[in-house]
């Protein structure tokens, strides 16, 4: 089952999530229909708060881009197959002392055909937990990092727009606002009898 999308400037995706407390049947499924969103719509990366809800609860899968990455789950480096599609709840992020912040060209489910620029630490220890509410330890480095961290920030109702350098936010501006106006024409739209 594929879920709707939503897109910027639902007041939804500046919510901060709800910890996550249960977890049953009803949180698999939903989990299970965030993962068969994302891969419907080509992403690595899925945020309750782009499905219209105020969780902390994201989805990621990463086998099929290139692993120019390493990981390690619970002490662990395990094939990426074993650990995907990934579901986190409840993710605290510790940045790597001494790693470096990169530059790299990010998108986001959110915000169709815009692509920008964003500057982020290399690598980060994710504790979460999965699914069924089993507490986990992930370090990890490059795009696995990145696409966490950006999941993340979802789940605290901040955008990766947010985050891009006035420079770079200038070159998307455009794009933005007739998004934001899409966005309100259809919330119209759906109100109006």
């Amino acid at each position: 089952m594929s879920l709707r999308i939503v897109h910027y400037n639902d007041p939804i995706l500046r919510k901060k999530g709800v910890r996550l407390t249960a977890f049953d049947a009803e949180l698999a499924t939903l989990s299970r229909a965030m993962v068969a969103t994302m891969h419907a719509a080509a992403g690595i990366g899925l945020a309750a708060q782009q499905i219209g809800r105020a969780l902390q609860l994201c989805v990621i899968d990463l086998r099929e881009v290139e692993p120019d990455f390493t990981w390690e789950f619970d002490g662990t480096r395990l094939p990426l197959d074993l650990i995907m599609p990934l579901t986190i709840a409840n993710p605290e992020i510790t940045f790597t002392r001494g790693t470096s912040d990169y530059l790299y060209e990010e998108g986001c489910l959110s915000f169709p055909q815009i692509r920008g620029d964003i500057s982020r630490p290399d690598a980060i220890t994710v504790k979460f937990q999965d699914v069924h509410g089993v507490p986990h330890v992930l370090s990890c480095d490059g795009l696995f990092a990145r696409c966490i961290q950006h999941e993340t920030d979802h789940l605290n109702g901040i955008l990766f727009i947010d985050l891009m350098a006035k420079k770079v936010r200038t070159t998307v501006d455009a794009a933005v606002k007739a998004l934001a106006k899409a966005t309100r024409e259809a919330a119209k739209e759906k109100i109006s009898p």
